[in-house]
């Protein structure tokens, strides 16, 4: 092999290698990007919940059964179209430390997770008021 093929060798791996490095740099710094981005929207979502309407909103009758779970009950209202996260909601709760409660509740597309939350979490407080 002459002097001029393994120097175009040597050349070529190291473009070959300089490229990879550099499409292994893209990859990392777009996947930070996106679970930075994920990361922001989903706390905004617990921390800051938005309401899925504008008011008035549209009402609907949930109806929670005995025994059924919250990771049950925020799968309902997401179906519903009242959330548009269940695992903001379901951290949320957690987080807060409401608890869902049987019984039936009207909801508004234009109440955010957090009231929705309080409003099945109050029928808690009325139950041990005797109300």
């Amino acid at each position: 092999m002459s002097r001029t093929t393994r120097d175009i060798n040597r050349i070529t791996t190291a473009i070959i290698g300089i490229s990879a490095r550099l499409i292994v740099f893209a990859a990392v710094f777009v996947l930070m990007y996106e679970g930075a981005t994920k990361g922001y929207q989903f706390g905004h979502a617990i921390f800051a919940p938005e309401a899925v309407d504008a008011e008035p909103g549209i009402v609907k009758e949930i109806v929670i059964a005995e025994g059924e779970s919250l990771s049950d009950v925020a799968k309902k209202l997401e179906e519903e179209g009242l959330i548009s996260d269940r695992f903001a909601m379901m951290v949320q709760a957690k987080f807060y430390e409401y608890e869902v409660r049987p019984g039936a509740y009207e909801l508004s597309t234009s109440m955010t997770s957090k009231e929705m939350l309080k409003l099945i979490d109050a029928a808690k407080a009325k139950d041990e008021d005797g109300e």
